[in-house]
């Protein structure tokens, strides 16, 4: 892609979400999210392989679907309540409708197979954009609207993910299914705590991508793109090797690492509204993700001893 391309491709999808994020209209909001979309099209599509080609597909194929399901939730409301406005979504069956097609952007379950695939299908530094920028924008207009959602929903929503997360990522050998799988993990982790907290679920989707970026970057710098390549990797590059460890770890929530600070505090919330059965559910959930996450570090901290 030239240079010219790039440029605008780049300020598309910059411009996409932030229009998405500062808009107070659904039809504003659904314009910013068709941009975006429409602009990352062309990057994952660049590696020229009939993979690639699937990966473009079904993204374009789920992102339209759940655009049609936001305009249909938001029309409903606005012929309900005759108001266009994000804040008024006060309709149930649209709340319910909206909720759903923010998920599926997101790529949380139920709604959830297109990820990994389209992950798998691209190369690291579009699976880097997929699973962190792309995700800002249906958040925010989560994080709005999350005062009319109800909170069984969310919460249902939020353990699916948690459990698809957890046990779809055990079994894999490709880091970019893992990562796919992980990011369904902790979106689960979020959805679920922005029913009773939604700063405390803006917290934890940011500390996620902020430790994820690292992981991804460094997987690009040493082309490691299954646990075969760790095996490899870590011959050349120790020191990052190692820094994929303790992310992962971190990533995972287990103490001491940072990761662990978002999911202590969503369990402290779950905890202090008398939810006790959903925290048990959520430390389970989190201990079969735990699961894959010692895997790949056990892999590591094998090798390089």
């Amino acid at each position: 892609i030239n240079p010219t391309s790039i440029t605008i491709i780049t300020l598309s999808i910059i411009m996409g979400t932030i229009m998405t994020m500062s808009s107070s209209n659904w039809l504003m909001a659904w314009i910013g999210l068709e941009l975006n979309m429409l602009a990352i099209l062309p990057i994952i599509s660049k590696p020229k392989t009939t993979r690639a080609s699937e990966a473009t597909i079904k993204y374009f194929l789920t992102q339209a679907i759940a655009s049609a399901m936001m305009l249909l939730s938001s029309t409903t409301n606005a012929w309900q309540t005759g108001s266009w406005d994000i804040l008024e979504l006060k309709n149930k069956f649209s709340t319910t409708i909206m909720t759903l097609s923010l998920t599926m952007k997101m790529g949380a379950a139920p709604i959830h197979f297109w990820l990994p695939e389209v992950l798998q299908g691209t190369t690291l530094q579009t699976a880097l954009l997929i699973t962190t920028w792309q995700k800002l924008a249906p958040i925010s207009l989560m994080y709005m609207i999350s005062n009319n959602i109800q909170p069984a929903l969310l919460m249902s929503a939020g353990i699916l993910s948690m459990i698809v997360g957890g046990l779809g990522g055990i079994n894999q050998t490709q880091l970019r299914k893992t990562m796919a799988y992980s990011s369904i993990n902790n979106l689960g982790w979020t959805i679920m705590i922005m029913a009773l907290s939604p700063n405390l679920a803006v917290m934890n989707i940011f500390i996620y991508m902020i430790m994820t970026t690292p992981i991804f970057l460094m997987m690009t710098s040493t082309s490691t793109k299954t646990l075969q390549n760790l095996t490899t990797t870590w011959t050349t590059s120790t020191a990052t090797t190692l820094s994929i460890a303790l992310l992962m770890l971190s990533t995972s929530g287990l103490p001491p690492f940072t990761g662990f600070m978002p999911k202590m505090l969503a369990l402290n919330e779950l905890i202090t509204q008398k939810l006790t059965t959903l925290a048990t559910l959520a430390i389970m959930t989190s201990l079969v993700s735990l699961l894959f996450y010692l895997r790949v570090t056990y892999l590591i901290m094998v090798l390089t001893s």
